[in-house]
């Protein structure tokens, strides 16, 4: 396993700590500083470059990174027609339980241009540099005589019918770790949507701070690319105990301690939280994200992907969303 880490300092720490699990589990674990400088990448490639070419299948985590793309349009493929040579690679798998890989499967399935769903617009001059390269990566993901494509997700995807999608029932979780003991709090999980450009930030710590006080919530979860200014504003205006995480959500709460209710925004934990912790009695409630929330820079698509996150959700409760409390509001302009 290739492990190419970002800049960002929490998702590198939750990565090493995965990566330590990983070699506990037997993986052979390479951590490639990608990013790493100017020559970083050029060193990278060309020391991928013959384990790609060799391998029979190739395994990627996120389909919509342009270092995965580059990489995967370097690989030679099976297809055209003729079964692939000794060492060619004929699987390749995308394995993300991210919400990302319900848009993944459907701009497959339509042959689209692969571009994150809360992204406006082509992208311009670098995405249109790099469309080619692009375009290589996704005939890679896409099935060809002598290649098979596989999605192996706990999100609910509806693939072609020539991509095979196995269902990730977070088994290996359950049985690694737990159960947790649940505390007598509620438990709200933090959100990238602000830091994306989805949601205005007063709106959503308006929504946060309505949730805790109608919930009781005491620990706010915080997402791994979520500001320390938004945090330390989430913590006086809520007055919650915030929690970042050194390993995914999955296993924090699988470990333990967890509150007896989970409350979430629209996001992959309301896909995995329930499949998680299965068995321990706790409830997982969503709040749908009011389209009054989203900022005018937005993508089009937002709020209805939001929505597809949530009713697609089994095994969670829904919320409405709040008002923002009367603390919030702002004050009437006197003349």
């Amino acid at each position: 396993m290739v492990v190419l880490p970002p800049r960002e300092a929490m998702t590198r720490g939750q990565l090493r700590r995965m990566a330590e699990l990983a070699r506990d589990e037997g993986i052979a674990v390479r951590w490639e500083e990608a990013r790493g400088g100017a020559g970083a990448p050029l060193r990278t490639v060309a020391s991928l470059l013959g384990p790609l070419r060799r391998a029979e299948r190739i395994v990627v985590g996120d389909p919509f990174s342009r270092y995965v793309q580059l990489l995967l349009s370097l690989a030679r493929s099976g297809g055209g027609g003729e079964e692939p040579p000794q060492g060619v690679p004929g699987e390749v798998v995308v394995v993300d339980d991210g919400t990302a890989t319900m848009e993944f499967v459907a701009q497959l399935a339509r042959g689209e241009r692969l571009v994150r769903w809360h992204r406006r617009g082509a992208g311009g001059a670098r995405a249109a540099l790099f469309a080619p390269v692009s375009a290589a990566a996704r005939r890679r993901m896409s099935p060809a005589a002598g290649r098979r494509v596989e999605v192996f997700s706990a999100m609910p995807v509806e693939a072609p019918g020539h991509v095979a999608v196995v269902r990730n029932d977070f088994s290996w979780t359950r049985a690694r770790f737990g159960p947790p003991t649940l505390t007598d709090g509620t438990d709200l999980v933090g959100t990238s949507l602000v830091e994306t450009g989805v949601v205005d930030p007063g709106r959503y710590l308006e929504a946060v701070v309505s949730l805790a006080r109608a919930h009781g919530t005491t620990r706010y979860f915080a997402h791994r690319r979520e500001s320390p200014d938004k945090l330390q504003r989430i913590a006086a205006a809520a007055g919650l105990e915030i929690v970042r995480p050194d390993l995914p959500l999955e296993l924090v709460a699988r470990r333990g301690p967890v509150g007896h209710t989970v409350l979430s925004f629209p996001s992959t934990v309301v896909h995995t939280l329930p499949l998680a912790l299965a068995g321990t009695g706790v409830t997982v409630a969503v709040c749908d994200v009011d389209p009054a929330w989203l900022t005018e820079n937005a993508s089009p698509r937002a709020h209805g992907f939001l929505s597809g996150v949530t009713g697609t959700a089994q095994g969670v409760r829904r919320l409405p969303p709040d008002p923002p409390p009367p603390a919030l509001q702002p004050e009437p302009s006197t003349t």
